[in-house]
């Protein structure tokens, strides 16, 4: 898949999930730097994107309202983040976040990994 943008929406295919990984088909925020992306690593920094937030992890979530493709209230599950094969991306970007909803994101991630 090329074209891909930091901070886009795309769908991905997250099974097999273990444990409490999230899995399903379910759209992705690519947090990847732009300079991988151009680069075209076969892998991507991505954080989940789900319909509910657990209250437990509430204050790593980021809620994101519906756009384009992204049809209902979201929310970033930050505690989910990973890398995934650019293959598990399915079909092209469905929205983008607003800057400061990736900056978001990414403070979040550092609060998680103690930045």
């Amino acid at each position: 898949m090329a074209g891909l943008t930091r901070g886009g929406v795309y769908l991905a295919r997250l099974d097999p999930a273990k444990g409490a990984e999230v899995g399903k088909l379910r759209p992705v925020v690519v947090l990847s730097a732009k300079e991988i992306l151009e680069v075209a690593s076969p892998l991507l920094f991505i954080c989940p994107l789900s319909s509910r937030s657990d209250a437990a992890y509430a204050s790593l979530h980021v809620a994101i309202a519906p756009r384009d493709g992204l049809k209902v209230q979201s929310y970033a599950l930050v505690e989910h983040c990973r890398a995934i094969s650019r293959s598990r991306l399915v079909g092209t970007k469905i929205a983008q976040l607003k800057p400061s909803e990736l900056g978001s994101i990414l403070h979040r991630l550092n609060r998680l990994v103690g930045l």
